[in-house]
């Protein structure tokens, strides 16, 4: 799978959470609302207007070679795919066939503040990138039950690994054209707007 060339050129990065919804109003304006169980991240970054030749030429090349919308590829975005609490130890998912909101995981440091409400996690064999929705302390054998949002869409599998810092999202981009602006000397981009892929 390719990977975004230079991430840690990416600014003012936005990311939108989008979970479509059913929603009917009766005429005495009862709400019916329903869940269509989907969940997408979108992103949008910028790259910087200054770039140098060498700096645009590898990421032009790369945006080429997607051809537009049809590639999936990785990107690591950089400070918000790290995590706010102290995570460490070899975390892994405690328990097969698990559902919904919370993962029950282990190995953790002891008796710690892991992971803070905002924080990313993904779980190994998977691509689906998901949010911490509260802050997540283990217990003094390093078990600790993770909340997230959205729900599972698969059930980790198992004792596999849970990665808190270097997430990597796993996109693809929403636009079939990735324009290039050349100055005499400078090249900038677009804002890349990309949509999660998890299915590749």
């Amino acid at each position: 799978m390719a990977t975004f060339p230079s991430p840690t050129l990416l600014q003012n990065i936005k990311i939108t959470s989008w979970s479509p919804t059913l929603i009917s109003q009766a005429h005495n304006l009862n709400r019916q609302v329903r869940s269509k169980g989907a969940h997408r991240w979108i992103i949008e970054a910028e790259l910087p207007d200054n770039l140098t030749r060498a700096e645009a030429a590898p990421i032009a090349a790369f945006l080429a070679a997607l051809r537009g919308q049809y590639t999936a590829f990785d990107i690591a975005l950089p400070v918000i795919g790290t995590t706010r609490g102290a995570g460490g130890g070899t975390p892994l998912v405690d328990g097969a066939a698990q559902t919904g909101r919370t993962v029950n995981t282990k190995g953790w440091p002891n008796s710690t503040a892991i992971l803070k409400a905002g924080d990313f996690v993904i779980f190994a064999g998977h691509y689906k990138v998901y949010m911490l929705t509260a802050d997540a302390s283990s217990d003094g054998s390093g078990d600790a039950a993770l909340s997230l949002e959205p729900a599972l869409f698969a059930s980790p599998a198992d004792g596999a690994a849970v990665t808190v810092s270097g997430v990597s999202w796993r996109v693809a981009l929403t636009d079939d054209k990735t324009p290039l602006s050349i100055a005499p000397v400078l090249y900038s981009f677009d804002t890349l707007t990309m949509i999660e892929a998890p299915n590749g």
